[in-house]
């Protein structure tokens, strides 16, 4: 039998290839998307037959049913801008506290069921940084560590290169200046057709299954987690071609 995983953020840049990856491998046996929206079915090319959808309240998680299954692996690829959010405590509730809260409400009870936990966060993450959003991805990285999953793995992807349904021109032509420069560096871009497979293979294998070179320990000493850094991403998915 399949792994089942839940998804949440699927609507995303990262999490529209990420439920694609889940859904075309037959390593996942269920795939189920959960949201403040849920991805169109028109969108979903292959396995259909496998994949639930539903739309949550991240302010009324205890009505959602998250702690109705237990997920053999939880996907987080839910996050926001301030900019999108409003305000800085917005931006908080939305980037940190929801992502920690359902995580939490996804964890199994059963102390017997080990459960994987992959988190989307961003290279220079931080609790100590004055800056708020490496800030509030370094403080949900450490409290999703602190949740007790069996194995939690956080990546931390560099400027992410995705089509978007918005127009962002900066970002568009940062982008194409990076690109050029990833052929010198690989720490400075991700394509997130690269992430994504990463994030399904580690699903898969787990923090063991992985090449040692590719992952190093991070955390404190009761929030321990697994790091993959934009190079180590890259090297995962390589890997397993």
């Amino acid at each position: 039998m399949g792994l089942s995983a839940l998804i949440l953020g699927a609507t995303g840049a990262t999490g529209k290839q990420l439920l694609q990856e889940l859904l075309a491998s037959p390593q996942y046996s269920s795939v189920a998307e959960y949201g403040r929206r849920v991805t169109s079915s028109e969108l979903i090319t292959s396995g259909k037959d496998k994949l639930e959808q539903k739309t949550i309240d991240f302010e009324k998680l205890e009505e959602s049913g998250l702690k109705d299954k237990k997920w053999d692996v939880v996907f987080i690829t839910l996050g926001t801008t301030r900019n999108k959010a409003g305000s800085a405590a917005s931006f908080e509730r939305i980037d940190r506290e929801y992502v920690i809260n359902a995580a939490r409400a996804a964890k199994s009870d059963d102390p017997s069921h080990r459960q994987k936990l992959l988190y989307v966060s961003s290279g220079g993450a931080n609790p100590s940084s004055y800056a708020l959003y490496m800030r509030s991805k370094g403080l949900t990285e450490l409290g999703l560590a602190e949740l007790g999953y069996s194995d939690t793995i956080i990546f931390r992807p560099a400027l992410l290169g995705a089509e978007r349904g918005e127009s962002r021109p900066l970002e568009t032509i940062a982008q194409t200046l990076i690109r050029g420069l990833s052929a010198i560096s690989s720490r400075i871009y991700m394509p997130v057709t690269t992430l994504a497979k990463s994030m399904r293979i580690a699903g898969e294998a787990g923090t063991t299954g992985l090449p040692p070179a590719t992952v190093h320990k991070a955390g404190g000493a009761n929030a321990p987690f697994t790091l993959a850094d934009n190079s180590s991403i890259l090297t995962i998915a390589n890997a397993f071609a």
